[in-house]
C-alpha cells in the first residue's frame, strides 16, 4: 500500500492486487458493502494519519479507480466540516466507533500503463516489445519526471496481453497515475504508435 498526498484535503492511495489477497479480498469485492472492503478502508485512513497527518474526519469524497494488472488507485477527498470542530476523537473507543461519511465513486479502466525513469528503459522495451511483434501501439506521456506508457488492451491480441505485461514490468513500474489524470496533468510526447516511433526514432 503506496499514500501520497495530492494537496491538502486530497490523497492518493495504491493498492496492489496482492494487497487485497493479503486481506481477502477479491478485486470485485470493492464495488460490494461488506465488512472486508470498511476495514481495509478504516486501515488505509489509520496509515494515511500516521504517515501524512491525514485527518479522515467528515465528510469523504471517495473515488475508486480498477487498473488492470497495476491494482487500484483510490482518491480520497475530504470535504468541508459543515460548521463542526476538525477535532480528532482521543478516547480509543470513540476512534473505533467513528463512521466515516463517504461518497463513493468507482470507475475502472482498461488502459495498462506503466512508468519509467530513464527513457533508455522506454527504448529498450519498445524493442522488445516490437521485435516478439507484441504491438506497435501505445501512447507516451511526460509526467512528474517519468515517462508513462499507456497501452489499450482492444489493441492488444488477447494471447499476448500477459506478455505484454511481462516485458512492461521488467523495464518500469505500475503507476498509481489514473488515465484521467495523465490526460489532464501530463504532457503528451506521442499520441499514437508510440512504440514503432520510438524504435523507428531510437533504435538501430
Amino acid at each position: 500500500m503506496k499514500i501520497e498526498r495530492l494537496s491538502q484535503d486530497k490523497i492518493r492511495i495504491f493498492l496492489t492486487f496482492d494487497d487485497l489477497l493479503e486481506r481477502g479480498i477479491q478485486k470485485e469485492d470493492m464495488w460490494r458493502e461488506i465488512p472486508k472492503v470498511h476495514d481495509l478502508f478504516s486501515e488505509m485512513m489509520e496509515q494515511a494519519y500516521s504517515e501524512l497527518g491525514f485527518d479522515a474526519s467528515g465528510p469523504l469524497a471517495v473515488e475508486v479507480f480498477a487498473l488492470p494488472a497495476q491494482g487500484m488507485v483510490v482518491i480520497v477527498t475530504r470535504g468541508k466540516m459543515n460548521g463542526h470542530s476538525d477535532e480528532r476523537a482521543t478516547d480509543d473507543e470513540d476512534t473505533e466507533d467513528e463512521i466515516y461519511e463517504m461518497e463513493v465513486t468507482m470507475e475502472q479502466s482498461d488502459i495498462v500503463m506503466y512508468s519509467f525513469r530513464d527513457f533508455e528503459d522506454v527504448i529498450n522495451v519498445c524493442k522488445q516489445l516490437q521485435a516478439a511483434s507484441l504491438t506497435e501501439d501505445g501512447r507516451l506521456y511526460s509526467y512528474n519526471g517519468k515517462w508513462i506508457l499507456a497501452l489499450e488492451p482492444a489493441l492488444i491480441e488477447t494471447a499476448r496481453h500477459n506478455a505484454v505485461i511481462a516485458l512492461l514490468a521488467e523495464y518500469g513500474e505500475a503507476t498509481s497515475v489514473t488515465y484521467a489524470m495523465l490526460e489532464e496533468y501530463g504532457k503528451v510526447i506521442m499520441p499514437s504508435q508510440a512504440v514503432r516511433e520510438i524504435c523507428t526514432h531510437f533504435y538501430n
